[in-house]
């Protein structure tokens, strides 16, 4: 991205580099209301979440919820600047990607008390042709009884508010030949349930006024972490038993409640990996992914 002049002054992007290194740790269990649930949004049969139940990938995005109180909300239903996160000036946030490892001879399971240990890796600027940008890495490992079980980054960018006359990056077609493949219809109901489940505030996801008024996308905003998790599921579905080692994804275009979007995936030949894309109804690829297995 070529560098163009900031509007943020030299002191704020300071400030937020104090940011660099400061870390929380949070405690909670992994229930069966959650796992059930989350089945449910998920239109997935009802599983025997009992006590050792084993954590599907991606859904240990269900606990450490943020669990701000409502006067600690900002106008986009976020907490307001502060706090674990850097106060980064720029109304726009969203979960741009991640990469996660998890220790196959220790998965998380229903019952087990865990602990996650986060830190903030970098804070970055970069000024372009859409205005400011900060990119905020985090890092959270994950554990439970018998130690580490997880281990993932987790990419966040804060955005300028939008304009009329923002340039938009040219779309990319999505692959066409996929092994797996889901079509999934997204709704108010959905949105409302995932956002629920993960305690997200943010009004992109279920008020329509909100996200076409203000934030100025044309429909409500399905969330990149359940995209992603609906990605991972093609596994579930059509290779039980393998184990998820390895997962990386990346949020490339919005997805809207607006239309029909599919989830795709191709396996390697030897099944030890597996290639995964997200595309809308036109055919523009909104997510790559891919992960190894064992």
């Amino acid at each position: 991205m070529e560098t163009s002049s900031s509007t943020l002054d030299p002191a704020t992007l300071a400030h937020l580099q104090d940011w660099v290194g400061k870390s929380e740790t949070l405690a909670d269990e992994v229930t069966a209301v959650a796992v059930r649930a989350m089945s449910a949004t998920l239109d997935l049969p009802a599983p025997d979440a009992s006590p050792g139940f084993v954590l599907p990938p991606l859904w240990h995005w269900l606990y450490f919820l943020p669990l701000h109180r409502h006067s600690e909300l900002g106008g986009d239903g976020h907490a307001r600047l502060g706090g674990f996160l850097p106060p980064v000036p720029l109304p726009r946030r969203m979960w741009a990607g991640g990469r996660l490892r998890w220790e196959k001879g220790n998965p998380l399971k229903v019952g087990d008390a865990v602990r996650r240990i986060s830190r903030i890796e970098s804070v970055t600027h970069k000024a372009g042709r859409t205005g400011d940008l900060i990119f905020v890495l985090v890092k959270h490992e994950i554990h439970n009884a018998a130690g580490l079980a997880i281990s993932e980054e987790h990419d966040i960018v804060y955005r300028a508010p939008a304009r009329p006359d923002d340039p938009q990056p040219a779309p990319v077609a999505a692959g066409q030949a996929a092994a797996w493949q889901r079509e999934i219809v997204p709704d108010e109901v959905m949105l409302f349930r995932y956002s629920a489940l993960t305690f997200n505030g943010h009004r992109i996801h279920y008020d329509r006024r909100y996200v076409t008024a203000v934030e100025g996308y044309p429909g409500l905003v399905v969330h990149g972490p359940l995209i992603a998790t609906l990605l991972v599921d093609l596994v579930r579905r059509h290779a039980p038993g393998a184990f998820v080692q390895r997962f990386d994804f990346k949020a490339v275009r919005p997805t809207f409640d607006l239309n029909p979007f599919r989830v795709n995936a191709q396996p390697s030949p030897d099944g030890k990996a597996v290639r995964f894309w997200a595309q809308d109804h036109e055919g523009w690829l909104t997510m790559q992914a891919s992960a190894e297995l064992a």
